[in-house]
């Protein structure tokens, strides 16, 4: 296994440039000619040899005439996105030609020094750095020697002090998503319920005002937990609920309670998923990750909102006792719960710890993030998010955070007609009803908010990726940790 968290680069930010450095710069759609360190020309006709057109992601080897520039970056038209882009498609291009040079014996270049243009803005260089930080992002479980990495890169600027927060900000923000990859990435037989706690617990370790709690088997038994310990009862392996705490000194805004689905490995149970795919499942979980990695980048940042972070953690097994089509299970609340698909167990663990916020924590908003259904992978594809919500307002916030953070969401619709399908005959609600399973398992999860404002996320189809694009690479994404940071740094100010 790779040691946790998983290494980025490191980020100076300075007005002097270093002698001996290998060089980058970067080019805005139409750049020509092409100036470097002290006004070194390229020349326009480099850059046709080469064929630069300055695109976003366009990255070359510009050794030249003496400049001392060894890649040129295109920005496109310096759009937000572009500039991440740029940034990710620079690490890859840099690492891959550092794995090259070590396969063939020569010197290994760990470091990098980019030449800022004079007139870059401080949310362009924090989307670069952004694409930096995780454009290389890699988790491979291997007894191989590891493939050179990018440890530093010196941002070169004429107003280091203007830019310096900006990117120490986007930093962490790198950090928090790398660290919802990691825990999605990592395997299962690694990854059980106990595996997930600690790390939320190593993570939030060196953060003053962040507080963890573990809850075992025997305290959600006690407490009356029964949709995840139904969940959990076909795993050898047992279940545990996560409380993360952040109550800065002098919070402003609304109590905000985060709450993340924590399927460290899910089989379907007794309705058991095809074999094509399940391997996919280690990522079960990552909306649980998104919530503890936002709470701990809530924390690095010191943002003055208090927030509660709530992670039900099962593996959803086959066994003799895993629970069953036909169950009916009490939930933290008091309402029960009609089994219909033992497949369909993230509302199961979602609805005890939405309960127990609304009974024990008493936050002012809510919101649920889980990668809850393949109807939304269907509907919204794999890099938007399905957003639901009772608050038009939070809606918003959510959108707006997404663009902010370069994660897409597209609000989807409770509609009123496919309410009363969540009714059971038998029980106070039914699991799985007829009908879109998007919107019902929305409405499922509806009934277990009380009268709290909330919205509800669907990560199930950009969570994973099957391959690289922007700042993303196979695996785990990282997906709606950004999101939920900017969510709660909206009600900072």
């Amino acid at each position: 296994m790779p040691s946790l968290p998983s290494p980025l680069p490191e980020f100076e930010v300075t007005a002097a440039p270093r002698r001996g450095l290998p060089v980058a710069v970067l080019a805005h759609a139409g750049d020509s000619p092409l100036l470097g360190p002290g006004g070194a020309d390229l020349g326009a006709d480099w850059a046709a040899a080469v064929g630069l057109t300055g695109k976003a992601g366009e990255v070359h080897t510009a050794a030249t005439q003496g400049a001392g520039i060894r890649w040129v970056a295109g920005v496109g038209e310096g759009s937000a996105a572009e500039w991440r882009k740029a940034g990710a498609a620079l690490v890859r291009a840099f690492e891959s030609r550092a794995a090259t040079d070590a396969d063939a014996g020569r010197r290994v270049a760990r470091s990098l020094q980019l030449t800022l243009p004079p007139d870059a803005e401080s949310e362009q260089i924090a989307e670069l750095v952004l694409g930096v930080s995780l454009g290389g992002y890699r988790f491979t479980v291997t007894g191989k020697p590891a493939k050179p990495r990018l440890r530093s890169l010196r941002l070169v600027t004429s107003s280091p002090d203007e830019l310096r927060p900006a990117v120490e900000r986007a930093a962490a923000f790198a950090a928090g998503t790398a660290a919802t990859r990691d825990m999605g990435n990592a395997p299962s037989n690694v990854k059980d319920p106990a595996w997930l706690a600690s790390t939320a617990v190593k993570l939030a370790a060196q953060l003053p005002g962040l507080h963890v709690d573990v809850h075992d088997e025997q305290w959600m038994a006690a407490q009356g937990f029964g949709g995840v310990l139904a969940v959990g009862a076909g795993s050898v392996r047992p279940p545990r609920f996560v409380e993360l705490s952040w109550r800065p000194p002098r919070p402003v805004g609304p109590h905000v309670a985060l709450v993340g689905k924590g399927i460290t490995f899910d089989t379907g149970g007794i309705s058991i998923k095809p074999a094509d795919g399940m391997h996919l499942m280690r990522t079960d979980m990552c909306g649980g990750a998104a919530v503890i990695a936002a709470l701990v980048t809530v924390a690095r940042l010191g943002l003055p909102v208090r927030v509660t972070g709530l992670v039900p953690i099962a593996e959803n097994h086959v066994s003799g006792s895993a629970y069953r089509p036909g169950d009916i299970v009490t939930h933290f609340d008091g309402q029960t719960t009609e089994v219909t698909n033992t497949d369909a167990e993230g509302r199961m663990v979602l609805a005890d710890a939405m309960g127990y916020a609304v009974s024990r924590v008493k936050p002012d908003l809510m919101v649920d993030v889980a990668t809850l259904t393949g109807a939304m992978k269907i509907t919204l594809g794999l890099r938007t998010g399905g957003l639901f919500a009772t608050d038009d307002d939070i809606a918003d916030r959510i959108v707006q955070a997404g663009k902010r953070s370069g994660e897409a969401w597209w609000r989807m619709p409770l509609l009123p007609e496919l309410e009363e399908g969540v009714v059971s005959d038998i029980a106070d609600w039914r699991q799985c009803p007829p009908g879109p399973s998007g919107i019902t398992a929305a409405w499922f999860l509806r009934q277990f908010t009380g009268d709290i404002p909330w919205a509800h996320l669907d990560i199930a189809g950009p969570a994973r990726a099957d391959k690289t694009y922007d700042e993303v690479v196979p695996g785990a994404t990282g997906f709606a940790t950004r999101t939920l940071v900017e969510l709660v740094a909206s009600y900072a100010s």
